[in-house]
């Protein structure tokens, strides 16, 4: 094992941004030093591991619960749906979706399929009239694209937004008005056009009459998911409601690739067998020699050049590039496409891709939640969903509010 580590796979290893781990070095906390060979600044391996020692053990003690039994029924309209992961997370939080749309048709097949008697709406969003669900909805979800604005004048409008898939998600919560409303997004929203796409967004919600919480970005490790997955949650509360909304309260213990397909705290049997993607023999080659927690810097040097082109010779540690997942840490974000080049997530003791069912289990699907559609179709639907365990604790949260919120609204 590597006994220094670069900047980039330090902030890997801990979940800090390079930033803070600079920020450490000025104060002296954890100091970094000039690796022998390159002179570049590195970070001693032993040192990182002994001040984060907490998080690396999986014996400490999880005595978080975020727990809440909903004191009525609540209801949930979730919007830009996917395969799922958001709405049965939300559902194992005792929340009920009453309607979910998705424009994806093999999503929604594999809605139909794990749940018949919801009511799935497939189709373009801009196609739907919500206003039935009027005053009949506590909370509307959804994962909305990314999408920059056009701006007029200084302060974006609501309708400055049209065509953008956030102006129909603020359009359904304007004609539903829910008590609250939740979107979740990639963590790049936060700088995505220097800021502004998100400051649009808020000021949108501010205008039909939502308060945004201050927006965090949820890390999906310390909401038991096995995963470096991270979220952008944005929180809108109707301003009438004094109730104040709290995110869900981290927990302590991180859970490792071994927690997702070994039997254990998260699953109570070994992953089920699967069909899943193969490398080319060529790229096979390459993994072939790349040890657990490994990528391609410890390839020997002239297959790292060969396998890296250009890239070798650019900056930035590509972490990602060449990986092989150990056993003893969590899965590095999934993407859509489990063989997609320099994303490489190689199963820890076979070099291939992790399998449609490992898929699953890394992003916390229950084994009985079924994917219809191509291999392909089945991956890009588990890679774009959101964690269902991060879901469920979401859903905690939610519920929280909501019992406080009907609680305190009930005539005296």
């Amino acid at each position: 094992m590597k006994e220094f580590l670069s900047l980039s796979e330090a902030s890997e290893l801990i979940g800090k941004s390079k930033e803070t781990l600079r920020r450490w070095d000025r104060a002296g906390k954890l100091s970094a030093t000039r690796e022998p060979m390159s002179n570049y600044r590195v970070y001693k391996r032993e040192q990182v591991e002994t001040l984060f020692a907490d998080f690396f053990s999986q014996e400490v003690a999880d005595t978080v619960s975020n727990v809440v039994e909903p004191q009525q029924e609540y209801r949930v309209l979730e919007l830009f749906a996917g395969a799922g992961g958001l709405a049965v997370g939300l559902e194992k939080a005792g929340l009920k979706c009453v309607a979910l749309n998705e424009i994806d048709k093999w999503a929604c097949q594999t809605l139909r399929k794990n749940r018949p008697h919801w009511k799935v709406l497939e189709g373009d969003i801009k196609d739907f009239d919500f206003s039935e669900y009027h005053n009949k909805v506590d909370v509307v979800t959804g994962g909305f694209p990314c999408q920059a604005f056009s701006y007029a004048g200084k302060k974006l409008g609501f309708a400055d937004a049209r065509g953008t898939l956030f102006y129909e998600f603020a359009r359904v919560v304007k004609e539903v008005n829910p008590p609250i409303c939740i979107g979740e997004n990639v963590r790049g929203l936060l700088n995505h056009d220097h800021g502004k796409t998100l400051q649009g967004m808020i000021s949108i919600l501010d205008e039909i009459g939502y308060h945004v919480v201050p927006v965090q970005v949820l890390k999906a490790i310390h909401y038991r998911v096995p995963q470096k997955r991270e979220r952008l949650i944005l929180v809108g509360v109707r301003k009438d409601i004094k109730v104040k909304y709290e995110y869900p309260t981290p927990h302590k213990k991180i859970y490792y690739l071994k927690d997702a397909l070994k039997k254990g705290d998260l699953y109570p049997s070994n992953v089920p067998d699967s069909p899943g993607a193969t490398y080319p023999q060529s790229k096979k080659a390459v993994l072939d020699l790349v040890p657990p927690k490994g990528y391609w810097r410890d390839l020997p040097l002239e297959v790292q050049k060969e396998f890296m082109g250009g890239s070798f010779h650019l900056e930035g540690g590509k972490t990602g590039i060449a990986r092989r997942i150990g056993w003893d840490e969590p899965c590095l974000t999934l993407t859509c496409s489990p063989a997609q080049k320099q994303t490489e997530r190689c199963h820890p003791e076979e070099t291939r891709p992790f399998t449609v069912r490992e898929y699953a289990r890394i992003q916390t699907f229950p084994d009985d939640w079924l994917f219809e559609g191509s291999m392909a179709q089945q991956y890009k639907q588990i890679g774009n969903a959101v964690p269902v365990n991060l879901a469920t604790e979401i859903g905690y949260s939610i519920v929280k509010f909501l019992n406080e919120y009907y609680r305190s609204s009930k005539p005296r």
